[in-house]
């Protein structure tokens, strides 16, 4: 079976729904998603959008908060551009329909971590649900937007699928669309496009711990390598400091606004930890955090901290932060009253898909923007509540460069079925699971919060025979998602491990006990990419 498309977008969340209203008016728009058309990252985001909205604050002071959080790796002209246009997509939210929370009639400014000032425009702690809301719903009453459920994306169809032998230097490389598993009839199907736009998130369930939610297997990153496009900065792989830590419970983002509003992490003596390693105390950037409470872990031999809300008003908490507080309660820790059990947690990745201003990849026809994307917004470490502000501003560019692309561009015919000839079923299924949670726990182990030559080499070695063992299975066994999802896992593993050990340096995410921390600048320190 065939569709086709003016515009292709893979990924129903922020960045992919964004950008589909704005080229919806240019022609016929398909978006594909794994699930359901609300089920993507965006909606898992509890803390907010960083805009300049208080007369106290000004775009050069978020821009300075970004650059130090980033160490100073960011792209200047992609930090000055989202931040300048956050004010606009804050407004355009509202004119929807979005329902931010206020105080006396005016926006509720939040302030996070590496912030200097209080600018988190938020709907309580529930802003991504709120945000997939009003765009789903616009999405839904246009009559151009057509969404494919339950249709997973596989494979990028470029020239290598017309007999063309296609390199990662070779710039005059095309997106004609993608291959997809409609899961429904196990049938792979071609969805064919002029212009393509990857927004299919992160990868966090490439690690044991992970704040992500499970559809989050790196699936553009994996399909956009495969096809040769250029990828950066993978090893820049953010934890977040405190993710809910209860036996038998998955993991729970506690949001980093809960540390804005007063909370304090303690370690199990009761003491107030964070003093000793930044003078920012529990406001540090999540980096510095994150590895503050590993330290403390490998000190005490324990498997949590806490974060302590006991002393703020209970009303205010619950009022602030209700959907971790009602969490929380369901699983028996009512916050205001007793500790909150945090651990790190894989929460966002930095690198993706290189872009440039426009949300261009290295392939014509095909952008990329969210979290699958390395804009260059994030640097080093990205700061609290810009990943909307950049899922929401790069959709809006890309959409004006691919409305200008496909105007010139037209639909192959002459792309080819699937070819699963030799192929059969299985019932080994259990080597997917198997392998699936051995990588996690090497990347888990050896790839986590604190690296070494040493642990990474280790993680190659292991991480190396996982892909043979998947691709043989892969190459005589009928597609299914979950055979997909683990060679996708095990490419952005590779990804991350290989530009870690390129890493010659403790910058930001990553932190190598082989190299001693030192201050880093733009000037000396370059993007890994890739090819």
């Amino acid at each position: 079976m065939e569709h086709t498309f003016d515009f292709l977008v893979i990924g129903s969340g922020s960045a992919g729904l964004t950008f589909a209203l704005d080229v919806a008016d240019h022609g016929s728009v398909g978006i594909i998603t794994k699930k359901n058309r609300a089920e993507s990252s965006t909606n898992y985001a509890q803390g907010g959008i960083a805009s300049v909205i208080d007369a106290n604050d000004s775009f050069e002071s978020h821009y300075n908060d970004t650059m130090v959080a980033g160490s100073h790796l960011n792209d200047p002209e992609a930090v000055q551009m989202i931040v300048r246009d956050g004010p606009k997509v804050v407004q355009r939210l509202i004119d929807m329909g979005a329902e931010f929370t206020k105080d006396s009639g005016r926006l509720d400014l939040g302030r996070e971590g590496g912030h200097s000032h209080r600018r988190i425009v938020h709907a309580a702690d529930i802003t991504g649900k709120e945000i997939e809301r009003v765009l789903i719903q616009k999405a839904a009453a246009h009559p151009n937007i057509h969404v494919l459920e339950h249709h997973f994306a596989m494979e990028l169809i470029t020239e290598h699928h017309l007999g063309k032998k296609v390199t990662r230097y070779d710039d005059d490389k095309h997106c004609f669309g993608v291959y997809v598993l409609n899961t429904e009839n196990n049938k792979v199907e071609r969805v064919l496009a002029k212009a393509t736009m990857l927004a299919t998130g992160g990868a966090g369930q490439v690690y044991q711990h992970t704040t992500n939610p499970p559809i989050a297997t790196g699936d553009g990153i994996a399909m956009a390598y495969r096809a040769k496009a250029r990828v950066a900065n993978m090893e820049f792989f953010q934890f977040h400091p405190t993710s809910l830590h209860l036996p038998g419970a998955n993991s729970f983002l506690i949001s980093e606004a809960v540390r804005g509003k007063g909370g304090i992490l303690r370690n199990g003596d009761g003491e107030a930890f964070m003093k000793y390693y930044d003078d920012r105390q529990d406001l540090a950037p999540r980096d510095i955090v994150a590895r503050a409470i590993d330290d403390q872990l490998k000190k005490s031999g324990e498997d949590h901290v806490f974060l302590d809300v006991r002393h703020l008003d209970s009303d205010e908490v619950k009022e602030h932060f209700p959907n971790i507080y009602k969490t929380c309660k369901s699983l028996g820790v009512d916050i205001t009253e007793e500790l909150i059990p945090v651990v790190p947690a894989a929460h966002y990745l930095c690198g993706g898909v290189a872009t440039d201003l426009s949300g261009r990849s290295t392939i014509h026809g095909l952008y990329a923007a969210g979290e699958v994307a390395h804009s260059g917004v994030h640097g080093a470490n990205r700061l609290a509540s810009n990943s909307l502000l950049e899922a929401l501003v790069f959709p809006r560019k890309a959409a004006t460069s691919a409305i200008d692309y496909a105007a010139e561009a037209e639909i192959r015919k002459d792309i080819p079925e699937w070819d699963d000839s030799g192929t059969t079923n299985t019932e080994e299924w259990v080597l997917i699971s198997h392998n699936k949670r051995e990588l996690q726990q090497i990347m888990w182990n050896y790839v986590g919060i604190v690296r070494s030559n040493l642990r990474l080499e280790r993680a190659f070695r292991r991480t190396k025979l996982l892909y043979q063992e998947t691709e043989s299975f892969y190459e005589r066994t009928k597609v299914s998602v979950p055979l997909c999802e683990l060679r996708n896992l095990i490419a952005n593993a590779y990804l991350i491990i290989k530009s870690a050990a390129q890493r010659k340096q403790s910058i930001g995410l990553h932190y190598s006990t082989d190299y001693p921390p030192e201050e880093t600048s733009h000037r000396d320190a370059e993007k890994i990419t890739m090819v």
